[in-house]
């Protein structure tokens, strides 16, 4: 079944409608939750809570693209799970991805919950201008929480490329950032 399809389904508030997107994108929600919090009880219970927030969500969101909608929902509350799990904790795997993003993106954090998009909005230019591997390696890595050995099987790209690929691209951004007047 298609996106169309499936968020027809929702704004009906046919119950199929959580069925066809755990078939179609079960899998996903659990890898990106997987990732970001190696543990499979919690990246499940978060594949389940994004049914949940799917359903509550649309209507009256119309989101164009299924695929990054959900991916977002289920990315967000896994890091919300991971915050909540590690708050007193000082293994801390999530600070490896953030830290290489410090010097170019302002307030990391935040930049999700900004009600300013655009920080968002400069970041998706940048990207669009990149090449299609620089693109996917950087969502892959700073998205989907993907280890640069996932990466390296992924695509057959040497490790040490792909760091200096990634390394390449965050400097551009930031300069591409500071072209565009973000304050970083």
């Amino acid at each position: 079944m298609n996106d169309k399809d499936i968020i027809q389904l929702f704004f009906a508030r046919s119950q199929q409608a959580l069925t066809e997107l755990s078939q179609k994108y079960g899998k996903l929600c659990f890898h990106i939750a997987l990732n970001i919090l190696k543990c499979n009880e919690d990246a499940e219970e978060c594949e389940n809570d994004t049914y949940l927030k799917t359903w509550n969500s649309v209507p009256p969101d119309n989101p164009t693209y299924l695929n990054a909608y959900v991916s977002r929902i289920v990315r967000n509350l896994a890091l919300s799970k991971y915050r909540y799990n590690h708050r007193k904790m000082r293994d801390n795997h999530l600070q490896v991805y953030l830290s290489e993003l410090q010097d170019c993106i302002p307030a990391f954090q935040d930049v999700e919950t900004s009600a300013d998009d655009t920080v968002n909005y400069a970041i998706y230019d940048f990207l669009l201008k990149q090449d299609f591997i620089t693109r996917v390696l950087f969502i892959q890595r700073y998205f989907y929480m993907e280890s640069i050995s996932n990466l390296s099987r992924k695509y057959g790209l040497k490790e040490s490329s792909i760091s200096t690929k990634l390394n390449r691209t965050r400097a551009k951004l930031k300069q591409y950032l500071e072209g565009e007047g973000v304050v970083l």
